[in-house]
């Protein structure tokens, strides 16, 4: 197992430069936590105070024990809309310290670099070369592959959590890592860091009484979501016609159906559900949803998935890591939302032309707000796009143009250079969980096609990636 060298993680945390660094990147908009230190002061002080807080640092690491003062949390309550009547109706925002937030980065830059080989390869949140585009990609790839065959249909089962980082056992998740190899005294920081933290609710200038809390992986911690992709590690499909998609807390179950035989999916469910119960996570039914893809003509009804005697509801389209996922696989419905969401930012680049702003200023902010929005993922859904969606994207491009008076790339374009960028990060990367689809000939010039059917599988991501790069050769 990879131990994690606890020697030279001290001695990087030890040097001024390195806080002095996670200092002057603060992002001075964000709220101060239950001390009232403000980024813009930590940010514009980063010289005189990296020195102190790199012994504080240091001697909290040394002796795996967290400040008190580090560990308070202060809860806002956010109105989720503008005529809240219940508490359902407002969201628990968690405040920490920002002096926390920068140990914090400091710790997870070297978990992240001491990863053992082991992990879940469908784990994609916070792995180097890994993105929710990647996830999408492989999910849908696992569905269109399967589908090429005969007499075959797939399930997708979105799960749900409620409040996932919230019921994680400390001491669980400490038993986790020793058994990745992390070593006993960063397992033992963490432990002291999860436990023991005074939290209060904040409302206005007035605050609630202050409870110690023990559970969880708090949300308001820059480590939490990667914590809890390494907690969930170990979740993983037992039967091989099964893939577990996860991003975080984001865990999709795929069952790859041949036959009409769904005993190897509904076992996997129930797998699932035990394996919740045993991780004291608490699944979400009624949130949790089934998205059904089968071409057969004539197939007979399929019998609801149910979950501790729940029927999951069944849907025709799911937002899957922001992409419109429709159970026929047609894009019309994640196209039309991504231009309407385009549309209202075309508002704002009218607004700055009106104010005679020059176009490379207008160039770049159709780059970072509209062009952004039209190409969100643009590798996974672009290739079977219908005609009419692909004019429509492209008219949205023609309209800013002219607004801005410059020449735009066309999202044609665009899609081939991502498909070629995308595959080439995966190329170069032996442990991407894609690596393999990329097999070059004996001649080592070009790449081997991958065997397709249909033209909704063709038209995918990884077909017309080696297509591209074949033609690029």
């Amino acid at each position: 197992m990879l131990m994690f060298s606890v020697v030279f993680f001290l001695n990087r945390a030890q040097h001024p430069t390195d806080v002095g660094a996670v200092l002057s990147r603060i992002n001075v908009h964000k709220a101060a936590g239950p001390d009232g230190i403000p980024g813009r002061v930590l940010r514009a002080c980063s010289g005189e105070l990296a020195g102190v807080l790199t012994d504080i640092f240091n001697l909290s690491l040394a002796h795996a024990v967290v400040p008190a003062c580090f560990k308070s949390t202060s809860i806002v309550p956010i109105p989720k809309n503008s005529n809240p009547s219940s508490l359902n109706d407002y969201r628990p925002v968690a405040l920490t310290p920002i002096i926390t937030k920068c140990l914090e980065q400091l710790v997870l830059a070297h978990f992240k670099s001491c990863l053992p080989p082991t992990l879940d390869p469908h784990q994609f949140a916070y792995r180097q070369n890994r993105s929710t585009e990647d996830a999408v990609s492989i999910a849908l790839h696992s569905v269109l592959s399967h589908l090429d065959n005969n007499n075959t249909y797939a399930r997708m089962l979105f799960i749900d959590f409620s409040s996932a980082f919230n019921t994680i056992h400390p001491s669980q998740l400490i038993r986790k890592l020793t058994d990745l190899g992390i070593s006993s005294l960063i397992c033992k920081w963490l432990l002291d860091f999860l436990t023991n933290r005074p939290q209060h609710v904040r409302l206005d200038n007035r605050c609630s009484s202050t409870i110690t809390m023990n559970t969880g992986v708090p949300q308001g911690c820059v480590m939490s979501p990667f914590l809890y992709s390494l907690f969930t590690h170990d979740c993983r499909p037992a039967d091989g016609s099964n893939i577990i998609i996860k991003f975080a807390d984001d865990t999709t179950v795929i069952g790859l159906i041949s036959d009409n035989d769904e005993t190897a999916y509904r076992e996997e469910v129930d797998r699932l559900a035990e394996w919740c119960d045993t991780n004291n996570l608490l699944l979400n039914t009624e949130k949790t949803k089934e998205l059904i893809v089968d071409y057969r003509r004539n197939a007979d009804p399929h019998p609801p998935i149910h979950i501790k005697g729940t029927a999951v509801e069944r849907v025709s389209s799911f937002k899957f890591l922001g992409v419109h996922i429709s159970e026929d696989l047609i894009w019309t419905t994640n196209c039309s939302k991504l231009v309407k969401k385009a549309h209202q930012r075309l508002f704002f680049l009218r607004t700055l032309r009106k104010n005679h702003l020059s176009s490379d200023i207008l160039v770049n902010f159709y780059r970072c707000t509209i062009e952004s929005i039209l190409t969100n993922c643009i590798t996974v859904w672009y290739g079977n796009c219908s005609a009419s969606d692909r004019k429509a994207l492209q008219r949205v491009v023609k309209t800013a143009q002219r607004i801005a008076g410059a020449p735009l790339p066309a999202i044609k374009d665009i899609y081939r250079k991502r498909c070629l960028k995308r595959a080439g990060k995966i190329i170069r990367d032996p442990s991407h969980p894609s690596h393999g689809l990329f097999t070059l000939l004996p001649s080592g010039r070009r790449y081997r096609s991958l065997r397709t059917k249909t033209t909704r599988y063709r038209n995918s991501f990884f077909p017309t990636a080696v297509r591209l790069l074949n033609s690029a050769s």
